[in-house]
């Protein structure tokens, strides 16, 4: 009966803090994009090459790739001239191909059209709702180490490489790692799922993760199916609770929670994953005031960052705030640098 009573006041704790922050309507009600790309009713339709080609919502990556292996560089250049939507987001599909059909989807919507200048290797684009976007930097299949980035909320197609607090961006989060790897690895700015808006309960909650998860999944088979090196995940805020509910089906050689508010497992191991996992939370975090509990939905679980949890501790005592991980001359950067490049953390 203790134990129930102290739940009851954490959860009333946290809904104290996030209504107190943000309100409850304020943070709350985003519609999860998911399902097949925009394009794909065209897509089944097309019948110019006697067969079906690949249904993006039930083939596999590993299918995807096998068949645009069976295609000359002229039919593929054409698939993706008629379709780029979905060319684009077709996990499986090749790297360079899968650039150029975003390209051309981006150059149809002047939203978004800062994405399509020169230089940029934009991966996935989907305008639906606040609009998802992966941009790679660095050679996706020469590199021989890669990381993919998981922001967490508000973030979204057009703030997901914005310049204010740049290393609370994946976009900063990103060029940032690939920086201090000095180039060895190419890095992944994933914003392809639906974020929560503000602290509310959107952000308390696990709806939206569990759609973020399996789109995550999928885009991390997707890069294996294409080529690419297994990936060491860095999972920062509500992107922790995306990458612990993917935990068990997404392909990584690492997991990194950053600012974590849990990762709805009780442990390291009830993640039942095989990639390493690791936690750093700096002492100026706000996250750390977010009770860690987990009940009738409401709340993340414990703290990967705490002993107990399991995890391997990322050093970051020279972190500051939510969203100073990634900052340059960080202890965290150094030590997330090492875990990109396969390395260890003393």
């Amino acid at each position: 009966m203790r134990r129930y009573r102290r739940t009851l006041v954490a959860t009333a704790l946290m809904a104290t803090l996030v209504s107190g922050t943000a309100g409850w309507a304020a943070g709350s009600g985003q519609r999860a994009v998911d399902g097949p790309p925009p394009g794909t009713a065209a897509w089944r339709d097309d019948a110019s090459f006697g067969r079906a080609l690949p249904d993006p919502a039930s083939a596999t990556p590993a299918q995807v790739a096998a068949f645009f292996g069976t295609l000359s560089a002229t039919k593929r250049r054409e698939l993706t001239e008629r379709h780029p939507s979905v060319v684009g987001n077709l996990d499986g599909a090749p790297v360079q191909l899968r650039y150029r059909a975003n390209e051309l989807a981006i150059a149809k919507d002047p939203r978004y059209s800062r994405l399509a200048e020169p230089g940029r290797q934009i991966l996935a684009f989907d305008p639906r709702g606040r609009g998802t976007v992966a941009e790679v930097y660095g050679d996706l299949l020469t590199s021989r180490h890669v990381a993919v980035v998981v922001p967490g909320s508000d973030i979204d197609a057009g703030t997901y490489d914005r310049s204010k607090d740049p290393y609370g961006t994946p976009a900063g989060m990103a060029t940032s790692l690939r920086a201090a790897t000095d180039g060895r690895t190419a890095v992944v700015a994933w914003a392809g799922y639906t974020t929560p808006v503000g602290v509310g309960m959107d952000a308390a909650t696990g709806g939206l993760a569990e759609v973020g998860a399996r789109r995550l999944a999928r885009f991390t088979e997707g890069l294996t199916a294409a080529g690419a090196r297994t990936p060491a995940l860095f999972c920062h805020s509500y992107g922790s609770v995306v990458c612990g509910l993917a935990a068990s089906e997404v392909a990584a050689s690492d997991i990194v929670a950053v600012g974590s508010p849990g990762m709805r497992a009780d442990s390291a191991d009830a993640l039942r994953t095989d990639a390493r996992v690791w936690a750093a939370k700096d002492p100026s975090d706000w996250i750390s005031k977010v009770p860690n509990v987990e009940f009738l939905g409401l709340g993340h679980g414990p703290d990967p960052a705490a002993k107990s949890f399991g995890a391997r501790r990322v050093p970051a005592r020279t972190a500051h705030g939510h969203t100073g991980y990634f900052a340059p001359g960080t202890d965290s950067l150094r030590a997330f640098a090492s875990i990109a490049t396969g390395g260890d953390v003393r």
